[in-house]
C-alpha cells in the first residue's frame, strides 16, 4: 500500500509540474483572480481556464467524488497526497465553486441519482456557478424562521419571497434554496430545492459593503415556479439537508484561517524590523496559524473516515474566522499609515484596508462566532443550555 502510494505521488507530481501553468503557481492577487466558471466565465488570465479544464478531465477539481460523478474516485490517502503535491508546486486552486464545497456534499448524500447524474459534473466541470438562498431578512441566526414561501402547483411549486446577503447571486446560474412547504412547523416544513436564476421571477439587487466591495445580493422570487424533480430529499424535511450543507459551509469558511499567500506579509514584516512587541504578535499568530493547520487536517481526516464528531465544523469556523480577522489586524499595524490608503495604484486602490474591514463579515456569515460557541459548549463540553 505504501509503495502504491509512492507511486501515486510521483505520477500525481510528473503531471502537476507538466500541466499547472508557471501562472497559475503565483500567489492569488485578489477577487479578480479566483476561478468560479459558469456559463458566463471572466478570467483575468487565460490559464485559469486552461488550468481548470485540465484538472476538471481530471475529476481533480473534486478528487475524492465518485468518478461517475465527474470527480477523481481517490481515496483519502491520494486525496491528501494530491493536495500536498499541489502546495509544493504552489499551484492555485483550479475552481472555487459553492457547487463544490456546499451543494455537492449535500447531494452526495441526500440527492436521487438522476439529480446526481445531472449536477454533480457539471459542478466538477465548472461549467454552472451556484448560489445559496438561506438567509432572509427576518431569518438569519434563526435561520429555520424562513418564510419563503413553496405553494404546491401540482408537479411544481410556485416560490414567493426574498433572500438576503446572497453571496455571488447577480452571477450564478443556479440556486439552492430552503423554502417553507408546511406554515404548521417551523424546522419540520421546510423544503431545499434547486432552481435556475434566469427563471422568470428572479431578480437581485447588490448590496454594497463597508470596504466598497461586496459580492452578496439582495434576491427575489415573484411567482417563480420550481419543477418538484428540483427538490433534494423529501418535503418538509429540507432542515436536514440545511443542517448538514451548513457543516461543509462552515469547514469551507474556516479554510481562510489557513491564510496561505495571505500571510506573506507578516513573514517578511517581522524579518524587516517592525517594533519587537509587534514582531511578537506576529511570531505568536504564526505559531497558532501552525496549530489551526494541523487541527484541520486532523478533522478533515476524521471526516473523510466517518469519524468526525457533528460540531467539529463549528469549532474549525469560529478558531478560522477569528485567525483570518486577526492576520488581517497585524497585516494593518505591520503597514502603517500607508497601510491606510484607499485609492492609489501604489496601494492596490486600497486592497490591505478593504481586505481588512472585509473580514469583520466572517464572524457573522456561516452562524454567527456566538452560535458557533454555543454549539461548542452544548455539544462538545455538555455544557446546559
Amino acid at each position: 500500500m505504501a509503495e502504491d502510494l509512492e507511486t501515486f505521488r510521483a505520477e500525481t507530481r510528473a503531471w502537476l509540474e507538466a500541466n499547472c501553468p508557471e501562472t497559475m503557481r503565483s500567489p492569488m492577487r485578489g477577487e479578480k483572480d479566483a476561478t468560479w466558471g459558469g456559463r458566463n466565465p471572466v478570467y483575468a488570465h487565460p490559464d485559469q481556464k486552461l488550468w481548470m479544464d485540465r484538472m476538471g478531465a481530471r475529476g481533480w477539481t473534486v478528487p475524492d467524488w465518485p468518478s461517475e460523478y465527474g470527480g477523481g474516485g481517490l481515496s483519502p490517502a491520494e486525496t491528501k497526497i494530491l493536495r500536498e503535491e499541489m502546495a509544493r508546486l504552489k499551484c492555485r486552486n483550479p475552481l472555487s465553486s459553492f457547487g463544490i464545497s456546499m451543494l455537492g456534499p449535500a447531494l452526495l448524500k441526500y440527492g436521487t441519482e438522476e439529480q446526481k447524474l445531472e449536477h454533480l459534473p457539471k459542478i466538477a466541470r465548472g461549467e454552472i456557478r451556484w448560489c445559496q438562498g438561506y438567509s432572509e431578512p427576518n431569518a438569519g441566526s434563526d435561520l429555520a424562521g424562513l418564510q419563503t414561501s413553496a405553494e404546491d402547483g401540482g408537479d411544481h411549486y410556485i416560490v414567493n419571497g426574498q433572500k438576503v446577503w446572497t453571496s455571488y447571486a447577480d452571477q450564478a446560474d443556479w440556486i439552492f434554496c430552503l423554502v417553507r412547504t408546511d406554515k404548521t412547523s417551523k424546522q419540520g416544513g421546510i423544503s431545499f430545492v434547486l432552481f435556475d436564476m434566469a427563471s422568470e421571477g428572479v431578480s437581485t439587487k447588490p448590496i454594497l459593503l463597508i470596504s466598497g466591495y461586496s459580492p452578496f445580493c439582495e434576491t427575489f422570487f415573484d411567482n417563480v415556479k420550481v419543477p418538484k424533480v428540483n427538490r433534494v430529499y423529501d418535503e418538509n424535511k429540507g432542515w436536514d439537508v440545511a443542517k448538514y450543507l451548513l457543516g461543509h459551509e462552515r469547514e469551507m469558511i474556516s479554510g481562510m484561517g489557513l491564510g496561505g499567500a495571505a500571510s506573506d506579509p507578516l513573514v517578511e514584516a517581522a524579518r524587516t524590523g517592525v517594533d519587537p512587541i509587534l514582531r511578537g504578535q506576529i511570531a505568536l499568530f504564526q505559531v497558532r496559524s501552525q496549530a489551526f493547520k494541523a487541527m484541520s487536517e486532523r478533522f478533515i481526516d476524521e471526516l473523510k473516515a466517518g469519524k468526525a464528531h457533528p460540531a467539529q465544523p463549528s469549532m474549525m469556523k469560529y478558531y478560522g474566522t477569528e485567525l483570518n480577522k486577526a492576520r488581517h489586524e497585524l497585516q494593518m499595524a505591520a503597514g502603517g499609515s500607508d497601510a491606510l490608503e484607499w485609492e492609489s495604484e501604489a496601494g492596490s486602490h486600497g486592497a490591505a484596508p478593504r481586505a481588512w474591514l472585509r473580514t469583520k463579515a466572517n464572524s457573522i456569515e456561516g452562524g454567527t462566532s456566538e452560535i458557533q460557541l454555543n454549539i461548542i459548549a452544548k455539544r462538545i463540553l455538555d455544557l446546559p443550555s
